[in-house]
């Protein structure tokens, strides 16, 4: 198999999950890295081997197929255009852009060019989105009717040290952590029709409260830091999505569904693993855990590991894609899906009406038991 070659822009705080997680996968490589503060780069370079380069140097090197975007989110675009104009492929970090008219700049220049675009999260690819999807395949809960998704909690500035570009726009709770929820979704219902919302900002200062330089001094908060949202799917389906980082304590499950047969209840979609719980026609809760299933294993943190982390399985996947000329699962099609439903509620929350969502046919092929090993190491 010939090794898809990746050239690495953005060497913060993700980089190290990715890079560590390439060496579980044969069909790529990494190659080089770049980022604006040299010394990052050259941190990630001794770690794990690779050139470090300028950005302009990585986009004309000759080994690189891929651009891995890990920069922050208002740079994704320019970034992810630089890489296409320059003739290779993209994986982005979510979200696919800061706007949905930039992503679908994106993709269509993809297309144009006729070269792969992805994007995070590929954690629906892992064990229990895996089995989920499954399960719903196989009707075990019936017609999806209605759902509920979580995401609350106090926000990054108790544990970030420079937490101040989560709360501007092209950040927050729904541009930040609800790409995870609603990919969740969409593989499981399929697309989203509509959507209406309220929102608010909790708090019009912040204070930083983790350690470092930042401590003890507050920044003023540009973006909804509570969405509560009703996303409509094509299928019919309708389905509550609250997000919040005003919140201090809550008792809501990250993701339930309840269909005509059933209800099955999600893990936190922003892990690989974690437990399910599947109830048939009010029967108790069945509880089926990953735990010991391919990409549900916990392996992170990587000094205390509680959960499963296999970023790098969507690039895996689009690897695999360029082999086969299928479809990537987690592709800039999908990403940008769900950027214009991020979009939609966050323009639904300013005015108070609902957004009537572009017509897209995303929904990806699903993930064998079978597939997901081919991908992996032995």
């Amino acid at each position: 198999m010939k090794r898809l070659g990746i050239g690495v822009v953005g060497c913060g705080n993700i980089a190290s999950t990715y890079l560590r997680n390439a060496a579980l996968f044969p069909g790529v490589e990494l190659r080089a890295c770049a980022d604006m503060q040299p010394e990052a780069a050259q941190r990630r370079a001794n770690e794990y081997g690779l050139r470090v380069l300028t950005v302009d140097a990585l986009l004309a090197a000759e080994d690189v197929d891929l651009v891995l975007n890990l920069t922050v989110p208002n740079a994704h675009f320019d970034i992810s255009m630089a890489a296409l104009s320059a003739g290779k492929h993209v994986f982005t970090e979510k979200p696919l852009a800061a706007t949905a008219a930039e992503g679908r700049r994106l993709v269509a220049e993809a297309r144009e060019r006729k070269l792969a675009i992805g994007s995070a999260p590929d954690t629906f690819l892992g064990a229990a989105g895996r089995l989920a999807r499954r399960l719903m395949d196989e009707g075990a809960i019936g017609r999806v009717v209605a759902g509920t998704a979580f995401m609350m909690g106090r926000g990054m500035e108790h544990w970030h040290p420079n937490p101040q570009f989560y709360y501007q726009p092209g950040g927050g709770p729904i541009l930040d952590m609800g790409p995870y929820y609603v990919t969740m979704l969409v593989n499981l219902l399929g697309p989203a029709k509509r959507v209406m919302a309220l929102s608010t900002i909790g708090q019009a200062q912040r204070v930083i409260t983790a350690p470092g330089p930042n401590n003890g001094t507050s920044f003023a908060v540009g973006t909804p830091t509570t969405i509560m949202a009703l996303i409509e799917f094509v299928s019919g389906a309708s389905v509550t999505l609250g997000m919040s980082w005003d919140v201090f304590r809550h008792g809501n499950h990250p993701i339930e569904l309840h269909g005509t047969e059933g209800s099955l209840r999600l893990p936190d979609p922003d892990t690989f693993g974690g437990t399910l719980a599947l109830s048939t026609r009010g029967e108790p809760w069945q509880e089926l855990s990953t735990a010991d299933t391919l990409h549900g294993r916990i392996n992170w943190p990587y000094d205390v590991p509680d959960r499963a982390n296999y970023r790098m399985l969507g690039v895996a996947d689009l690897a695999r894609s360029l082999g086969d000329s299928t479809p990537p699962r987690a592709s800039g099609e999908l990403a940008l899906h769900v950027l214009e439903v991020l979009e939609g509620i966050l323009e639904a929350g300013a005015s108070g009406s609902a957004v009537v969502l572009p017509e897209r046919a995303v929904r990806s092929a699903s993930l064998s038991e079978a597939d997901a090993a081919a991908l992996q190491k032995p």
